[in-house]
Order: structure tokens, then sequence, then C-alpha cells
């Protein structure tokens, strides 16, 4: 009788393999970058700083470090898992000379900047086109969240200084664009503060919605097709009367503190006047309800049209009631200028951005964990190559997967496509990836690769 030893078979390992290409289902990624044209933009918006007789070109270098992001890279150095496969990869820089890249378009400042953003915002709309009704702009309208993240600091790094959780590092706000329940999120901006910013720093607020804006196409701008959501750090005067100023027309639901005022006026809401609220699915969840107090307290000091609704409910098991709770119920308010539609709905419609900690969360998953340089300048541009590779990690899957699949975030995309490796076969003057029909998810990548070599090329 044979006998085995533990719960798994020895095998022998050993270097040396040459046929064998790791991280191959990265190529979903690569062929993104392809169809969308970001890899010409990109170059051509970087052109100014490719020096003569350089090998590398600048826009090649900062993909390349956006890819190894996108894959579950945390610093510069990780570029090498694209540099150990030429076949797939390309060339790929040298340590050195990426690390000389992030340091000049760092010194460049602000037009250094702009130009990646220019480049990202002229693929954004032809990924778009390309999407179709797989697009978050498809009915004619899109939500734009804002949010702030916590990215602590282990070392000196320059403005790391305490935050408000007592922790140390920095406090970037963030926008993204909701795709809905059937996607994810893309970001739209990344403004990098001092960990000791404030939370309802209204020039915060605007700069970070001018950056969002910038990257929308101009018939999104116009018309209030574009929301723009909060909690209630933009809850303040000065962003408020920012975002309803003339000619802007657009569309805001922003959290409110539960003041003074407020408290008082949701003491005098009659009864018959809370109308249940919904829970996700659109259905009436019990336990909680909603009531428009617009006319009850003093708003002549905020925007003409701002409606406040406030919501009720039952908190859960552990949670602490505050001094503004009501009668054993948890109260939340918001501010609208959404004219028509049922209080239920346009409720849901604000609690709807909680998605937005879940696409920090995705953020953090690729490279928003930490900030690896020391110098803010190339940390802003750090925060760059995040955007870059969190615009692939959504385009990928909003242009080639369907069903369930669309709807995976980075860490599930990493286990189940990217990792998966493949035979490299050379033949007939092509390479081809021939993936293992054992892996669970060769379908599904295949199944990717056709939707999107089926898109049309770029120009």
């Amino acid at each position: 009788m044979k006998k085995t030893i533990g719960s798994y078979p020895p095998v022998r390992v050993e270097g040396g393999g040459r046929s064998v290409v790791s991280q191959a289902g990265a190529v979903l990624l690569v062929e993104t970058v392809r169809k969308s044209g970001l890899d010409e933009a990109i170059s051509a918006a970087l052109a100014s700083w490719s020096k003569p007789r350089a090998v590398h070109d600048p826009g090649k270098i900062l993909l390349d470090v956006a890819l190894a992001v996108a894959l579950g890279g945390d610093c510069l150095a990780d570029v090498a898992m694209l540099r150990a496969e030429p076949d797939v990869f390309g060339p790929v820089a040298s340590d050195p000379t990426v690390s000389r890249l992030i340091d000049t378009l760092a010194a460049a400042g602000p037009k250094a900047l702009t130009a990646i953003r220019t480049a990202r915002a002229e693929v954004r709309c032809g990924v778009r086109e390309l999407a179709g009704g797989n697009g978050p702009a498809a009915d004619g309208s899109v939500i734009v969240d804002i949010d702030g993240v916590l990215v602590l600091a282990h070392s000196e790094k320059q403005d790391a200084t305490a935050t408000w959780k007592k922790t140390f590092g920095h406090h970037p706000l963030v926008a993204f664009v909701d795709h809905g329940q059937a996607g994810a999120g893309e970001p739209m901006a990344a403004l990098l503060r001092p960990g000791n910013a404030g939370s309802n720093t209204a020039s915060d607020h605007i700069e970070t919605t001018q950056l969002a804006l910038a990257q929308l196409p101009r018939n999104l701008r116009r018309g209030r097709q574009t929301l723009i959501r909060t909690d209630s750090a933009g809850g303040t005067h000065a962003f408020l009367d920012w975002l309803t100023r003339r000619g802007r027309w657009l569309s805001y639901s922003v959290g409110m503190t539960i003041t003074d005022a407020i408290h008082q006026a949701v003491l005098k809401i009659p009864k018959e006047a809370w109308t249940p609220a919904y829970d996700s699915g659109g259905t009436e969840r019990p336990g909680a309800w909603v009531a428009e107090i617009t006319d009850m307290p003093d708003l002549t000091s905020w925007p003409r049209g701002m409606r406040l609704i406030v919501r009720k409910e039952r908190p859960h098991p552990g949670a602490q009631l505050r001094s503004t709770d009501l009668d054993g119920l948890r109260l939340t308010c918001f501010a609208t200028n959404t004219k028509g539609g049922q209080l239920a709905d346009l409720e849901l419609r604000h609690r709807r951005r909680a998605r937005c900690e879940d696409r920090i969360r995705n953020a953090r998953d690729t490279g928003l964990r930490n900030l690896p340089p020391h110098d803010t300048a190339q940390n802003r541009i750090w925060l760059e190559i995040i955007s870059i590779a969190l615009d692939l990690l959504a385009w990928m899957p909003m242009l080639a997967l369907t069903g369930d699949a669309r709807r995976w975030e980075p860490k599930r995309l990493r286990l189940r496509l990217f990792s998966a490796a493949a035979q490299l076969i050379h033949t007939g003057r092509r390479r081809w990836l021939r993936f293992t029909a054992r892996w669970p998810w060769t379908e599904v990548i295949s199944h990717a690769i056709d939707r999107l070599q089926a898109l049309p090329n770029p120009g």
C-alpha cells in the first residue's frame, strides 16, 4: 500500500522555463490600451518631455507603471513584472529611467499634470462611444461622487501631517463617476492635500469638481445633466453657491449637518407627512421614513431652489444615537436642487453615494494605500498613475466583460483573469497566448479578448 504524506502532491521546482508567460491575463488591459488609443494619446501629451535619442517613450513608461499598478503593484519598482514579459508588454524601461521620468514630470508641475489629464479626457470620450449603451452616460446624465480619503504615511513625507483621525499622512479629495449597479466607477479627479486639510473645505471641493468636469464631454456640462453628489462635507454655503452660479447648470445632492434649526423643523413635521423610504431595490424599507422640510427652516442665505429632505430610521443594533436624533431614530438630511420626483426616490439616489466608498476601497487596492515618493510633486504624478490604472480597470470590464463579470472589483479581476498564465507560441509570424483549459475563467478571458479585438481601431 502506497502511503502519502500531507494533503498536497509533492512537486519538484526548477527555473529556466521559456515558453510560459506569467500574468498573461493582463493582455486584456494591453488590448484595452490599444483599442482606446490611450497609448498614442499619452505619448503625444508627453512628447515635450522626450529627450533626443531617447530609447524609451515617456508615454510608454508612464503607461507601463500604470499597468503594473493595475496588476497590483504599489511602487515604481513593480514595473519589473512587465519587464520580464517583453513579448506581451514590449520593451520596458529600467528602474532608474522610470524614476528620472517621474522626477522630470514632477519638476514640470501643473504643465505635466494638465497634459496627462487632457489626454485622459480625450480618450474617455472615445471609450464611451465604443461602450455605447454600456457607458455611464448612456441615458444622457451622469453622477459624480466626491469624497475624502486618508492615506497613511509611515515615514516623514512632504505635507504628511496629523489627520483628524489622529493618524499621520495625507488627505486627498477624490471624485468618481458612478457606473451604477451594473459596473464600477471611473476616477475623475484626485486632489492631493496635507493630512490636516479640512473635510469641508469649500475651495478644495470646488477645485476637485472643476477637475472632474474637465473629464466630461461638453454636452454633459449643461442642462443639469451632471449631478454632483457629496456627503455632509460638501454642505457649505460657498460650495453650493459655486455649484448654482448662473450659467453652470449643475444638479447637486449634498449631505447636510443636522443643525438645531433643522432639528426643530423635524419636530414640527406631522406624522402623516412622513412617507416610507426605499431600500436599494426600490421597495419600501421597514423602519425608515422621509419627509421634506424646505419651507420650515430659514433658507434665505442658501441658493434659490434648494430643497431639504430628511430621513429617520431605526438604527442598526449597537449604533450609538446622537443628540440630534429623534425618539430613538437616526436622523440624516440632504439638500438638492432637483425639482419634482418622489421623496423616496430622491433619498435613495442620494444614499447610493455610499458606492463611492467601494470606489475608494478599490483605489486603496490599486496603489492608493500609500504614496511611495517623498515629495508632494512626485506624489501628484503618482495619483495620476493610479487614476490611469483605475481608468483601465473600469474601461476593460465596460468594453469586454458581460453579466456578473462586469461587476468584478480589481482584486477579483487580478485573481481570476490577470494572474492566469499562458503558453507563448510563435507560428505563422504571429505570437499566440494559449491559456490552459483547466483554468476556470479561460472562457471569460477568451470571450473578453474577442470582444475587444472586434472593436474598431482608434483613428
